[in-house]
């Protein structure tokens, strides 16, 4: 990725449509901001899928820019800044007319650092006056809600399959039969409801503070979740499964354990809604226990709808004694332990006031 040069006129001045214009600019720490920037003349030919644009912007100036390649390669805007800028991603990606929605493309002020979110404040990011942005196309997105629904109907459905025993999944006389072990059909109810209610909270609770995802992640989301659904309900459906050593005593005690997991990972998602709902989405709270003694579990960890998530998964391997189950609830705990790390991060470094006691996922532990 190649950064955009800049030429160093002995003054300070703009072209635009004619008209020289100087601005007053904070001395730049960058040790190759050798001066101020010269407009390239309006009128200039468009590259590729970015066009050019010389407006005066009274917090930033838009001084020099490369095209976005069709191959979703990087572009750069080389941006001229005052010292009491508030310009965001979303406005300088509006001031330089791209001809893509801000949400499909990423920027960065480093060409290998983390991407801005779209109400990064330029004044507050570690860069000088002269600042070069990174663009770059991401490719087909897909909203939120659609990730969510295309990740959760497939594995409904796909468990579904295997436990009516369709026809070419188990042997020709297996097919349409049920199994005569209660747990399968326990096992079949709990997945159900469990996808079940994710549909709903993906519909009626979560609100999603991005507006879209790359569609090669979502197909690769797809693939995780289909891919165990269709494993573990092979498996616990399959004419020859055998149920849990321990027989009803480990199988009702896992039942009660996956039935409160569930109860608290809803009612901890419902609290976090409406924390977002009280203050707007610029209102900034870390969430706190309320009278639901489910969200009593913030006391001690900052992400309890993830440990109820695990937990709800950990029962459900009990209760079908079955070994994809248990894989897919291992690998489940370290995604969401890091995402719960860096949510956790992200409270301690904002709020001065966050309580200490409390953990990413695991009580005292973890």
């Amino acid at each position: 990725m190649s950064a955009c040069t800049a030429p160093s006129p002995p003054q300070e001045s703009l072209v635009s449509d004619g008209t020289r214009t100087s601005l007053s600019a904070k001395p730049s720490p960058n040790p190759d901001d050798a001066g101020p920037i010269v407009c390239p003349p309006h009128g200039s030919p468009s590259h590729g899928r970015l066009r050019q644009s010389l407006d005066l912007n009274p917090e930033y100036l838009v001084t020099q820019q490369t095209p976005l390649p069709h191959s979703r390669g990087p572009a750069c805007a080389l941006l001229k800044t005052c010292s009491s800028t508030l310009a965001t991603k979303k406005s300088i990606f509006e001031t330089l007319r791209f001809e893509l929605n801000v949400s499909k493309c990423s920027s960065k002020c480093n060409s290998k650092g983390k991407s801005l979110k779209d109400d990064d404040v330029l004044q507050n990011l570690p860069v000088g006056t002269t600042t070069t942005m990174y663009f770059r196309d991401l490719g087909p997105q897909i909203g939120w809600t659609m990730v969510f629904l295309a990740e959760y109907i497939g594995p409904l459905f796909i468990y579904l399959l295997f436990y009516f025993r369709v026809p070419y999944i188990y042997s020709q006389q297996d097919a349409f039969t049920s199994s005569s072990n209660s747990v399968v059909t326990l096992a079949c109810a709990c997945h159900t409801c469990h996808y079940i209610k994710r549909l709903i909270e993906t519909v009626f609770v979560h609100r999603f503070s991005h507006g879209t995802v790359p569609l090669r992640t979502t197909v690769r989301s797809c693939v995780y979740y289909w891919t165990f659904s269709a494993w573990l309900a092979f498996y616990i459906n399959h004419p020859l499964y055998t149920p849990p050593s321990y027989g009803d005593m480990q199988v009702n005690y896992a039942l009660a354990i996956f039935v409160l997991c569930e109860a608290g990972n809803f009612s901890i998602h419902v609290a976090l809604n409406n924390l977002k709902s009280e203050g707007g989405p610029k209102c900034r709270k870390f969430p706190r226990p309320t009278k639901n003694p489910f969200t009593w579990l913030f006391f001690l960890v900052s992400c309890p709808n993830y440990t109820y998530e695990v937990g709800a998964w950990a029962s459900f391997s009990v209760m079908t004694q079955c070994l994809p189950v248990a894989l897919f609830t291992f690998f489940g705990l370290i995604q969401m332990t890091i995402w719960a790390n860096g949510k956790h991060k992200a409270y301690t470094r904002e709020f001065k006031d966050y309580p200490h006691l409390r953990m990413p996922i695991i009580p005292l532990l973890l």
